[in-house]
């Protein structure tokens, strides 16, 4: 069964900014720039009749073109451990938060169960391994709390798989949705 996930994918050049970024942290596993992208929704591991239903409701998302913006970078993580830095994207922004609860929505009328967290757009920059230094994840963040991006122009999204693998996920675009 695969992982499902809808995203918007970054161009070239901002993906390039990015990865320029991804350095001087041990214990992170830094993401290729063909695997930096926003989540819109996930709707994890799915059965193929599910998958044809969800990609035939993403179908039915209306919207047009609109543009997001990164700014700042954090990390996520639980009892004082990070496990993910990521890269913000300015908020509010209210056509991105339509699209998402539209993929969201899409998911549910699939007959897949959805998380109930809120919608917190981003980019995964890394992942962490449990040893990574926690005053070296601090200074990195320091370092690049300042990054911002050019006005991104959307105008499609895209219904990817996710298959886990040792050296960490690979996604595969399966549809794109013109908005």
């Amino acid at each position: 069964m695969p992982r499902l996930f809808t995203a918007l994918t970054l161009p070239p050049d901002v993906a390039e900014v990015l990865q320029r970024r991804q350095s001087g942290l041990p214990g992170a596993r830094w993401r290729p720039p063909e695997a930096l992208h926003v989540t819109l929704a996930f709707y994890g591991e799915a059965q193929e009749r599910q998958a044809d239903d969800l990609a035939s409701e993403l179908a039915r998302i209306t919207g047009g073109p609109f543009e997001i913006a990164l700014s700042g970078v954090g990390a996520f993580g639980d009892a004082h451990r990070s496990h993910t830095l990521w890269a913000g994207v300015v908020m509010p922004n209210e056509p991105l938060s339509v699209l998402a609860g539209r993929c969201k929505k899409a998911g549910e009328r699939a007959g897949l169960t959805m998380e109930a967290r809120t919608y917190r757009p981003h980019v995964t920059l890394a992942y962490l391994k449990p040893q990574a230094n926690p005053d070296r994840i601090g200074a990195w963040m320091a370092g690049h709390n300042l990054l911002t991006s050019p006005p991104i122009r959307t105008d499609r999204f895209g219904l990817y798989s996710s298959v886990l693998t040792p050296g960490g996920s690979h996604y595969e675009l399966e549809r794109e949705y013109l908005l």
